[in-house]
């Protein structure tokens, strides 16, 4: 009888092992691997096991998504990916939102948005997605007033009220913590905040509201956005378990966005 389990036991663990399956997802290095790598654990419990690769380059998952060498990528918000796609023609979807990470406005020479002087001069990203996003977070604190007929995609040409009369560099969005200490304030993505020890909660002088519209997501080929692996690493994503690790690891830094 003894032996009878015993052999049960064993083919209901290979019949696990075999309806396990295996994906690759692509995150960039810092909070989406690190979240990643808990969802991993979660997954597993679910039958999915995730294999993380990290890349440093922000088109590149998109492009390794879109040729097959990634089954998902979690590293963008979703008017990048809808820039990349109009761009590039990749035929990808989003499946779920993951985290906000909200913008904020830094500086080394004023303590508020209020002290700067007219001319100042503020640097913001020189990508079209987060260089729109700099400028609705500007103009969402009063600082100047944008055309809204242009959307998300809003540049330093369509500013229309500019009563401090600021200047606006355009730099890469990885070089603007560096860029503090030659500009009067610069309007920094969290990730590149964080890298260089900037919290947004305790050293922006403002910050993206939490009502985003750019909130990062989970993409995937649109040919696989019904297979059950996806409503699996979604499930694995938004679990609680996942929330807890964000608010608690993360300080506020980040927001969960489901």
């Amino acid at each position: 009888m003894k032996k009878l389990i015993l052999a049960a036991a064993f083919a209901a663990l290979a019949a696990g092992t075999a309806l396990a399956e295996t994906i690759k997802v692509g995150v960039t290095p810092g909070e989406h691997a690190q979240i990643m790598e808990q969802v991993k654990e979660i997954a597993k419990t679910k039958g999915l096991d995730i294999e993380i690769l990290e890349f440093s380059d922000y088109v590149v998952p998109n492009q390794a998504l879109a040729d097959g060498d990634l089954n998902a990528n979690s590293f963008q918000h979703q008017p990048y990916l809808d820039n990349q796609i109009a761009d590039r023609k990749f035929d990808l979807v989003s499946v779920g939102t993951t985290i906000t990470t909200p913008m904020g406005v830094y500086s080394s020479k004023v303590k508020s948005l209020d002290e700067l002087e007219d001319g100042a001069t503020i640097a913001i990203p020189n990508d079209p997605t987060n260089g729109g996003r700099a400028l609705l977070v500007l103009a969402s604190k009063g600082l100047i007033k944008v055309d809204e007929t242009k959307g998300l995609t809003v540049t330093p040409a369509d500013v229309t009220e500019n009563p401090k009369n600021i200047e606006f560099t355009e730099l890469d969005a990885a070089q603007l913590p560096r860029s503090l200490a030659d500009v009067d304030a610069a309007v920094i993505n969290t990730n590149y905040a964080l890298e260089a020890d900037l919290h947004p909660k305790e050293d922006a002088i403002a910050i993206e509201g939490e009502k985003s519209p750019y909130a990062n997501v989970i993409a995937v080929r649109a040919e696989d956005k019904d297979k059950p692996w996806v409503k699996t690493l979604v499930e694995s994503y938004h679990d609680d378990k996942i929330r807890t690790f964000i608010n608690e690891e993360f300080k506020g830094a980040l927001i969960p966005s489901w």
